[in-house]
């Protein structure tokens, strides 16, 4: 591609790199491919010279390559639960079909970003929630053409490598365990909210005391496929109460901890072959804590591993606020 200055005359057939402002006449938008009635208003305008870009052999038009890329990383808009946009100015949106988390191919799409600085493409973090229409990646074409060669390469690393996982449960239970003095339900909003950003409803919350037999009864009682487990106290180890609990009923906690803040206290076990989620206090609020990130991959059919929850420490200082003094420094002593 050649790019600058050039006559007027001579400019039909390149893209025009700059908007020209013709007066009465309007105004040529850049990224349009002169014609000669285009050449005709800009002389008659008293314009004499555009800066504009020329293809050469083997180049691809802006337009034309963002589609191209958006092709490749969905090759089945319907299986990965992806909505291409139309191609416009060199960009091609990637919107989310419904509620559900980015899954993401990072290796190769860092790949993809290394082939030709023109050649882009813009993501939310892997594991993003997602609600319909939302975007998940963007593709531009920085330049007004690149080389086909550097296309196709990027393409061929592109394959599939952008997917919407939608949710895959269909029930959500909340067991809350109440204390003398303790919160009860506070939060049932928050996390009913949560539940239904992704298309579901919460089912009727269990309130029980806050011991191990009572609430090994409430697992036995439910038949959703998600369990959510709401503690009126805090679990501080994986042999308290609640913990405890899901074991007397006979299911299994596999992890306990994790390196999110807000959200340490989550644990994450199963019952009956489904999932059970140990809610960390700060589920009460709205805000972002560690529980949404594993929430939003058991909703969606996603494993979570050991290895999955320590990956999750790298961004996982979620806010730090002067009413919770750790983890902020403390103040040097006199």
């Amino acid at each position: 591609m050649k790019f600058g200055p050039v006559e007027t005359a001579l400019a039909e057939g390149a893209v025009l790199a700059h908007s020209v402002a013709l007066g009465a006449a309007g105004r040529l938008r850049k990224g349009r491919v002169l014609a000669a009635d285009d050449i005709a208003a800009l002389t008659g305008a008293g314009i004499d010279q555009v800066t504009v870009a020329r293809l050469e052999a083997g180049d691809v038009i802006e337009n034309d390559a963002a589609l191209a890329l958006a092709q490749a990383l969905v090759p089945d808009p319907a299986g990965q639960h992806l909505r291409l946009t139309e191609a416009f100015t060199g960009r091609v949106n990637l919107l989310a079909q419904g509620p559900g988390v980015a899954v993401l191919d990072v290796a190769a799409l860092e790949t993809v970003n290394r082939v030709h600085p023109m050649i882009t493409l813009a993501t939310v973090p892997p594991f993003q929630q997602m609600a319909g229409g939302g975007m998940v990646a963007t593709i531009k074409i920085i330049s007004y053409a690149v080389p086909e060669g550097a296309l196709q390469e990027a393409c061929a690393l592109a394959q599939a490598a952008i997917r919407l996982a939608p949710p895959k449960i269909r029930s959500v239970g909340l067991i809350i365990t109440d204390i003398k003095g303790g919160a009860g339900s506070k939060g049932l909003k928050a996390i009913a909210d949560r539940v239904a950003a992704y298309g579901l409803t919460l089912s009727d919350p269990q309130i029980v005391p806050h011991e191990e037999e009572a609430l090994s009864q409430a697992l036995l009682n439910s038949d959703d496929e998600l369990i959510l487990i709401l503690n009126g106290s805090a679990t501080s180890d994986i042999d308290d109460t609640a913990p405890a609990a899901v074991r007397l009923a006979g299911g299994r906690v596999e992890r306990f901890g994790m390196p999110v803040d807000p959200g340490n206290l989550l644990f994450l076990g199963s019952f009956a072959d489904h999932p059970v989620i140990g809610l960390p206090g700060c589920a009460r609020s709205p805000a972002l804590n560690g529980a949404d990130w594993v929430l939003a991959r058991v909703i969606c059919g996603l494993g979570v591993s050991d290895d999955d929850i320590a990956a999750m420490g790298v961004g996982g200082l979620l806010k730090e606020i002067p009413s919770r003094p750790q983890p902020r420094a403390a103040k040097p002593r006199a």
